[in-house]
């Protein structure tokens, strides 16, 4: 863990953000409030879609395709109406 005071951190601004990659960074202000920088990018590394099961279901891979492609076109009717 490392600990800068407030003008310390705010002098080596980048710094303390590569360190907080490594390790704990702790920032102290002149009123003793402590303030932890953390990587959000670390945070959560999971996939939004684990844990998402399929489903089984009776189409074909060209049935599929035609009704994506149609989806991603528009469909006659929409263009009939407006």
């Amino acid at each position: 863990m490392r600990v800068y005071n407030y003008s310390e951190a705010r002098q080596n601004f980048t710094a303390v953000l590569n360190t907080a990659l490594k390790e704990e960074v702790i920032i102290t202000r002149r009123d003793g409030k402590r303030f932890k920088i953390i990587p959000i990018d670390k945070i959560d590394e999971k996939s939004p879609l684990e844990g998402i099961k399929g489903v089984k279901g009776n189409i074909t891979t060209k049935k599929l395709v035609e009704t994506i492609r149609e989806g991603r076109e528009g469909r006659d009717y929409f263009k009939e109406k407006y």
